[in-house]
């Protein structure tokens, strides 16, 4: 059996981090890299850190605008499928890269598809489009959790072609437990645990509209003047730029770092005061090591996070982003992690689902 593999984003490469071995193993197995974020700082140091081997086939999709870029990524993909004839197709997410299952569509190739039926009903947010398209034209869903299954069956798809694999994320971490304890990270960068806030910002909706942008610099501001700890920043090169197009004043205490790899990073962040972030992954990660943490949008795609106590969901209002901090960091952490984080044979059973024979469906 040959299955194509598609990812263009570090969510991608960690999550699918255990798989892809298990699918070079028993299968005839093409990784297609996208080039959604083909640099070294975003991708090479995660293909490196968690010893997952280079794609077999990088696109060439760079382009001055977004749409340009998807349909670069649609049209070599479309090529590629037809080159290389894929069985089946594996995606993950709801990011540009997902949506070259368009083109798998086209092709006639079954499309599988892991995260489906996260909604966070925001029509803002670029990746609420793409998962819609996403989860319409696979062919099996594989939610995370139980309440994602439940909003896929809310929308009418079958019940026999979606199967509740749980987040890969945790089988991740305790497969690299003791690469990241071994982490130097913040004696580098000259904090120590607890002493930091740990940010992260990258989503369109958060850094593409200035003042946005300003009201979340000035409310972190705030948050360094009353508890006297720098936060820091592992900065996307996108948000960066929007910073210094967009001439913003960076507050005093706030550190930015280049991209890190995934042991400093979780390192860091397993260690921090609080964590502050537009990131969808950190709100897993945060729930799973009970870490205090808000989050900087309008909206969740993870209510599992909502309903277990770990996260809290601000608005872009300065006030309102400060007002979080202080709550969360007085606050208790011992919240109940969702049960479907904590599984840690997640790569088993995608392989299983893969290799099964679901053409009577």
């Amino acid at each position: 059996m040959k299955i194509a593999t598609i990812l263009g984003t570090r969510p991608e490469i960690i999550k699918l981090s255990q798989i892809i071995p298990k699918l070079d193993n028993y299968t005839d197995h093409a990784l297609i890299h996208t080039g959604q974020n083909y640099t070294k700082t975003l991708n090479d140091i995660f293909f490196s850190d968690l010893g997952v081997r280079k794609p077999d086939y990088i696109l060439k999709t760079k382009s001055n605008t977004t749409m340009g870029m998807v349909g670069k990524i649609l049209e070599q993909c479309y090529d590629l499928f037809q080159k290389i004839s894929p069985d089946k197709v594996l995606i993950l997410g709801d990011t540009y890269s997902g949506l070259s299952a368009i083109a798998a569509k086209k092709l006639g190739i079954p499309i599988y598809h892991m995260e489906a039926g996260n909604r966070c009903y925001d029509d803002r947010v670029p990746e609420e489009a793409n998962r819609r398209i996403i989860d319409t034209i696979s062919d099996i869903q594989m939610p995370y959790t139980q309440r994602s299954k439940e909003i896929l069956l809310g929308e009418g798809y079958k019940p026999n072609k979606i199967f509740v694999i749980g987040n890969p994320i945790y089988e991740v971490f305790k497969n690299y437990e003791k690469q990241i304890g071994q982490s130097q990270v913040m004696d580098k960068i000259g904090v120590k645990p607890k002493h930091f806030f740990l940010l992260t910002l990258h989503r369109a909706e958060t850094v593409d509209h200035k003042e946005r942008l300003n009201t979340i610099l000035k409310a972190l501001g705030k948050v360094v003047e009353t508890y006297k700890l720098p936060i820091i920043c592992s900065m996307h090169p996108h948000t960066a730029d929007r910073i210094a197009h967009e001439k913003l004043v960076i507050p005093k205490g706030l550190i930015i770092l280049e991209p890190l790899g995934f042991f400093d990073f979780v390192n860091l962040e397993m260690n921090c005061f609080c964590a502050i972030s537009d990131s969808g992954t950190i709100q897993e990660e945060g729930a799973i090591f009970h870490i205090p943490q808000v989050l900087i949008r309008d909206a969740t795609e993870r209510y599992e996070t909502i309903d277990s106590g770990s996260n809290l969901v601000t608005g872009i209002d300065e006030d309102s982003i400060y007002n979080a901090v202080q709550f969360v960091v007085n606050e208790r952490t011992d919240w109940p992690v969702p049960v479907d984080y904590t599984k840690t044979n997640v790569s088993d059973t995608v392989l299983r689902i893969l290799l099964s024979n679901w053409q009577k469906l």
